[in-house]
């Protein structure tokens, strides 16, 4: 006989934080706030990120676990574009109070899962009695100065590299969304899909090979979360230069490829989102060396020009399109 699942005004707050503190670094919770000691000369990087239920996740797409590694993934995004290595992260949580216990607690676990494969842990957090969930994440994580990438960095004649191919994560949450979609694809080439939607990686890994193959201190960097598009044109907008992106040298895996046409695989690419690679912009020798280190699918996909215009061409020089900005809440 199964027996029903406790609910989150069965045990009250108190009784959930006890739960919660069970994720956190024992010698680091229970005070007023966490005491987190910094590697010396460098400086700290914070970010926030919020996401709320019906906007961000929803129970026909995304299952507890996959909303904590996907909030804590995003974090740690954010961080790696700054050139940060993560420290840890606190939890602002509102959840009304009829919500499973074991909902929270598997939200919990998908944090910590996500967080333990880069080093890292939560710190401590709040929870509140909402109307819907909500989860704020505060990220914390150390740069030496010299080492920050920052998006107004861009110059004339840079190459433009991203770590990876994109639009994966679009083409997942599609087929999510509509599983009768991609009868041509095998099992293996769907699960990577919905994978790279529902457990993305974040790219830290790219950090220790950038100051391996480029040690001057100007790179100017995004991450690709709210589309490869849009991160350009943050990029430029805050450098006050151009770019001029081919084409066909935007990297698309060939399971995409496989799942939908050619036009729609490039809409996602530069407009889908949640891919959650890094956009990089440095000088072309350091460039090519770092895709080279990288390997797999990065590429450089283009370069920042002096004009403030951002063109996406094809191999023959002619203009398809001017880009535009990706995913905007309002």
């Amino acid at each position: 006989m199964n027996h029903p699942s406790k609910i989150v005004k069965d045990i009250g707050e108190q009784g959930l934080l006890q739960r919660l503190q069970l994720f956190c670094p024992t010698n680091i919770i229970g005070d007023d706030g966490a005491v987190v000691n910094l590697s010396a000369g460098q400086s700290l990087v914070v970010t926030t990120d919020v996401l709320v239920e019906g906007v961000h996740f929803s129970d026909r797409t995304t299952s507890a676990f996959d909303v904590g590694w996907r909030g804590a993934a995003a974090n740690l995004s954010d961080l790696a574009a700054m050139g940060a290595t993560p420290v840890g992260i606190t939890v602002g949580l509102s959840l009304p109070g009829n919500v499973a216990v074991e909902w929270v607690e598997n939200l919990y676990r998908g944090l910590n899962s996500c967080l333990k494969k880069y080093r890292s842990s939560i710190l401590g957090g709040d929870i509140t009695r909402s109307n819907v969930i909500t989860v704020s994440i505060n990220a914390f994580g150390q740069v030496f100065p010299n080492r920050v990438i920052r998006r107004c960095d861009a110059r004339s004649g840079d190459a433009i590299v991203v770590t990876g191919s994109h639009g994966n994560s679009r083409s997942g949450l599609e087929l999510l969304l509509h599983p009768e979609k991609g009868q041509n694809l095998e099992e293996k080439e769907r699960d990577f899909l919905i994978g790279t939607h529902q457990r993305p990686l974040p790219r830290l890994d790219v950090l220790d090979y950038l100051w391996q193959v480029y040690e001057q201190p100007r790179i100017a960097g995004a991450d690709s979360s709210d589309g490869l598009a849009d991160a350009i044109i943050q990029i430029c907008r805050c450098s006050e230069v151009g770019a001029k992106i081919e084409r066909f040298a935007i990297p698309i895996s060939p399971y995409l490829s496989k799942f939908t046409s050619p036009d729609r695989a490039l809409e996602y690419a530069l407009y889908g989102g949640e891919d959650f690679e890094l956009v990089l912009c440095l000088p072309t020798s350091a460039a090519k060396a770092l895709v080279k280190h990288l390997g797999k699918e990065a590429a450089i996909i283009g370069n920042i020009t002096a004009e403030r215009e951002i063109k996406l061409i094809d191999g023959d020089r002619s203009q398809l399109l001017t880009l535009t900005e990706g995913f905007q809440h309002f």
